[in-house]
């Protein structure tokens, strides 16, 4: 119950509308009671009475019911799922923006297709049973409660044959439950592994192939959909047995109905009307025993789903803004690290006590072997993680204390894997100014090199890329990932190999563009071209998560020792 409390604020918002399906299902519920004991009436008046005035009169009065009993119906179906839907739509859309907020780290440690899989899959099962569960559960409230009433009314003896079946229901329910419920989490476990297969095998589709791979991604998949499988026939076979039990068991007392009621009949205390009548009430609350169970079994599966989904929600960002963070003002963009550290893992620290300061304009290349600590530190230059350790300010302002959109607006990131989205080109350029016009969108692609290639194209600039941009060349996708960020006009530039899959003549192009943008702004780049580390006001040289060097290409040169020796080594790959 803790989860469908938290869940409340969903629905209160709906609560009118729900009510009003909640009172349609239920007038439902009565004209089906009504209906039913119309109908005792009406084989009364065929079988005993044999009036031909009051049949008549009769089934046009059961016809007019069923009509206005159809009419509710619709209305209580459509609101209904109107609700449902708007309930739903809400609660993913809060999940997703939850998601949105948390930081690079808590996705360092997820897959994609499980996230997917708790957003899609686990929001829909808590949907049905927070919403429409309620509303049925109504109907068949009125129909039991409404059903119990008319049965004592005509025969109280009868009426205690069924009831004395409640207690067993309970038992056999608070035995099935537990077991159901661990079924279903375990469900929707292997579901979400399954889906993280697909999305790993689609995404690397082209190394699948490549390595001959696919019978073993297949085999992968089928065991992953084995043990889905399996459980959802475990969990079958519970329900094949749960259900059917409650049933036989109200079964068993509508035959001690029929025998009890027709030694009435026969003795002449009880109408065949009022036996017929009561043979369909006794019937029609097989449907509240049955929904009981059903619902039961609904509820089991919904907690594991909102367990999983409540997780996420639990689940707190690493970076945010502090209480009293303030905007950041437009900057110059000097920068300062004071003893910085930093650990994704505790046990396994990444920088150890990094100390520079930058001034603006300045251009600065981090160099260094692989693992070092490189990507690691733009991460924290960008704020996508915090120190462990020491601080890191802009114009004397500690990243900490300043409001993170406030930051992120004046940072411009060129990553080494590009990130393009499915959408047409010219909405990829804009994603960090919408407001852009067409001119400048195509005045930034001037700038990266991407204009030529990109009028080219039988769409131009409202080609759709694809997903991740499969539809363009790495070198497209980096020229339109560069002139992204050419429109954004940041202050802080951070290029993480932003280069490395152009042509010589494209990087000639693309590096004169960004001179342009670099000019009056700071900028940190990750390369080993030696073009870019040449063109640099300053290195800084990384090694095991220290700065061992620091200095400009010349001074490093002459002191012969880590830099020399990894700009040597690039001179001779490039003459061999």
């Amino acid at each position: 119950m803790a989860y469908f409390s938290r869940f409340y604020p969903f629905l209160r918002p709906y609560l009118p509308q729900m009510l009003g399906a909640a009172g349609l299902v239920m007038a439902v519920a009565l004209l089906n009671l009504t209906l039913l004991r119309l109908a005792g009436y009406l084989w009364d008046i065929i079988t005993v009475q044999r009036d031909v005035r009051a049949m008549t009169t009769t089934i046009g009065i059961f016809l007019g019911l069923v009509t206005l009993q159809g009419l509710l119906s619709m209305g209580h179906s459509y609101l209904t799922a109107w609700v449902s839907q708007q309930i739903m739509a809400d609660f993913r859309t809060h999940v997703f923006a939850h998601l949105q907020r948390l930081s690079l780290s808590f996705f360092a440690k997820r897959r994609t297709a499980e996230l997917l899989s708790r957003l899609m899959n686990d929001v829909n099962v808590i949907q049905s049973t927070a919403t429409e569960t309620p509303i049925d559960s109504a109907k068949q409230a009125v129909t039991f409660v409404g059903g119990v009433a008319f049965l004592l009314f005509m025969n109280w003896r009868l009426c205690l044959l069924i009831l004395l079946l409640l207690p067993t229901l309970v038992f056999v329910a608070r035995l099935f439950g537990k077991r159901l419920k661990a079924l279903s989490t375990t469900i929707q476990d292997h579901t979400a592994a399954t889906a993280t297969v697909v999305e790993e095998v689609f995404s690397g589709i082209r190394i699948v192939k490549s390595f001959v791979q696919t019978s073993r991604e297949e085999r992968r998949f089928a065991t992953q959909v084995r043990k889905t499988l399996e459980t959802t026939l475990s969990r079958a076979s519970v329900l094949a047995v749960f259900v059917p039990i409650i049933t036989l068991l109200t079964f068993v007392a509508a035959g001690a109905v029929l025998w009890y009621g027709g030694n009435q009949v026969i003795e002449g205390d009880v109408s065949p009307g009022d036996l017929f009548a009561f043979v369909l009430f006794a019937g029609i609350l097989i449907g509240p025993f049955g929904s009981a169970a059903r619902v039961f079994a609904q509820i089991k599966e919904a907690q594991g789903a909102m367990q999983r989904v409540f997780e996420i929600l639990d689940t707190r960002p690493e970076i945010i803004d502090w209480p009293d963070a303030e905007e950041l003002p437009p900057i110059h963009g000097h920068v300062r690290a004071d003893k910085v550290g930093f650990a994704y893992d505790p046990r396994q620290p990444v920088l150890f006590d990094v100390s520079f300061e930058v001034h603006p304009g300045q251009m600065v290349a981090i160099v260094g072997p692989t693992g070092a600590g490189k990507t690691t530190l733009v991460n924290l230059l960008h704020r996508f993680y915090d120190p462990t350790v020491g601080s890191l300010a802009i114009d004397g302002h500690n990243l900490r204390t300043v409001r993170l959109d406030s930051l992120y607006r004046q940072i411009a990131l060129v990553p080494q894997d590009m990130i393009l989205f499915g959408g047409p080109i010219v909405e990829n350029i804009r994603y960090g100014r919408q407001e852009a016009t067409e001119e400048e969108v195509i005045a930034a692609s001037r700038a990266a090199n991407a204009h030529d290639f990109i009028s080219a194209m039988p769409d131009g600039y409202h080609t759709i890329v694809g997903e991740k941009g499969v539809n363009l060349s790495g070198g497209q996708r980096q020229r339109i990932a560069i002139a992204r960020a050419v429109l954004k006009n940041p202050r802080i530039l951070i290029l993480d190999e932003a280069t490395s899959a152009l042509d010589s003549e494209s990087e000639m192009l693309v590096q004169d563009a960004l001179d342009r943008l670099m000019a009056g702004r700071t900028t940190f780049v990750i390369a080993h071209r030696l073009t870019t580390v040449l063109r640099s006001d300053r290195i800084l040289v990384l090694n095991q998560g220290r700065i061992v060097e620091e200095g400009t290409h010349a001074a490093l040169m002459e002191r012969k020792g880590l830099y020399h020796h990894l700009y040597t080594l690039r001179l001779v790959e490039m003459a061999t």
